[in-house]
């Protein structure tokens, strides 16, 4: 989209106001503003490197490198000891990407093509694995309500790992499952269209640069958080759980939309939940094991987000039952996601 390279204006302003010692709040806004257009470079350019790769490589890089914006921004929070931003900012892309990415596509796609089809065997096995990931989030928050508090320090710390483990192998496992023992399953997704716009070199020199430009973008974003929660009144939830997996995501989002307007609802339904997958199963996890670097960080997530969390996964599981998509219900997912920004944005 023009508007994003248009927006690339914003990451040499963020560096002169850095070198200006700009305030803490407007250095966010600008990251962010940075960020979106950068995060979309990364897609494109991951893009172009499956037109060499071939299309089941393409879409696990588009995958991984589509979430790369999230886990950076995470690891800088994560480094600042911002925990609960850290944890929301998981929940909230899990829920951004059922609700709000798959409810805007449904809408979008619904209203040009009235009732839209998907790969239901694929969604599906994405909808079950996701239930199951959220079952592990839900076990070590039980366990805090259940062991002597002066007993968690020590115990729950290997809880922790023992999940993120769990939940990496099944991530691992997920992909030798899709890629070589059910392969068949995704053999209706994998049409690769067009020619490469770019050369290989190119490619990768994109991916790299916007990589180290969104890093360098992500450490002055997180600077900021603190600042902006106290100047704008918002709470860390809010800003984790909404704020952040926007701007991560956006680009991403954008093509989720577009690939629903163009009839293509298989697309937008696993950048939606396959995205979301990756976040709890991979994500996830490689944030437990880098805070064992600095101060090890807890799996656990408050009774909201947790809720939340369920409610999401339960519509996903929902709307895939039928293979078939319309306006409706993208509004009805819309609403959903509205009503639990709201209740984040008055805590």
């Amino acid at each position: 989209m023009k508007i994003l390279k248009y927006m690339l204006i914003f990451v040499p302003i963020s560096f002169v106001a850095e070198f200006l010692h700009a305030p803490s709040y407007i250095m966010f806004i600008l990251a962010a503003l940075s960020i979106i257009p950068l995060a979309g470079l990364m897609g494109e350019g991951t893009e172009e490197i499956s037109h060499y790769s071939g299309p089941k490589i393409g879409g696990f890089l588009n995958g991984t490198f589509g979430n790369a914006t999230e886990l950076i921004i995470s690891f800088f929070a994560l480094k600042q000891g911002l925990f609960d931003v850290v944890k929301a900012s998981i929940a909230g892309s899990v829920i951004g990407n059922i609700l709000l990415v798959l409810g805007l596509s449904m809408l979008a796609g619904g209203l040009k093509h009235k009732t839209q089809t998907f790969n239901k065997k694929v969604v599906e096995v994405s909808s079950s694995m996701l239930l199951f990931a959220v079952v592990g989030l839900c076990v070590p928050a039980l366990f805090t309500h259940t062991v002597d508090q002066s007993l968690l320090n020590t115990r729950y710390e290997g809880l922790s790992v023992i999940v993120a483990i769990i939940m990496f192998a099944i991530y691992v496992l997920s992909l030798v499952f899709s890629f070589y023992t059910h392969k068949d399953i995704y053999s209706i997704n994998v049409e690769e269209e067009g020619t490469a716009k770019w050369s290989l070199k190119k490619a990768i020199t994109v991916l790299v640069v916007a990589t180290v430009l969104i890093a360098i973008e992500s450490e002055f974003l997180v600077g900021g958080i603190e600042s902006v929660t106290h100047s704008l009144g918002l709470s860390e939830f809010f800003v984790g759980i909404i704020l952040i997996p926007i701007i991560g995501n956006a680009a991403e989002h954008s093509t989720a939309i577009v690939m629903a307007l163009k009839n293509k609802m298989d697309v937008a339904m696993e950048i939606a939940i396959g995205s979301s997958l990756q976040i709890i199963l991979f994500v996830a996890p490689v944030l437990v094991f880098i805070s064992l670097l600095f101060t090890p960080m807890s799996i656990v997530f408050n009774e909201f987000e947790l809720i939340a969390l369920i409610v999401a996964i339960l519509i996903a599981n929902r709307v895939s039952n039928d293979g078939e998509s319309n306006w409706l219900e993208g509004v009805q997912l819309l609403a959903v996601y509205v009503i639990i920004a709201a209740s984040f944005f008055i805590l």
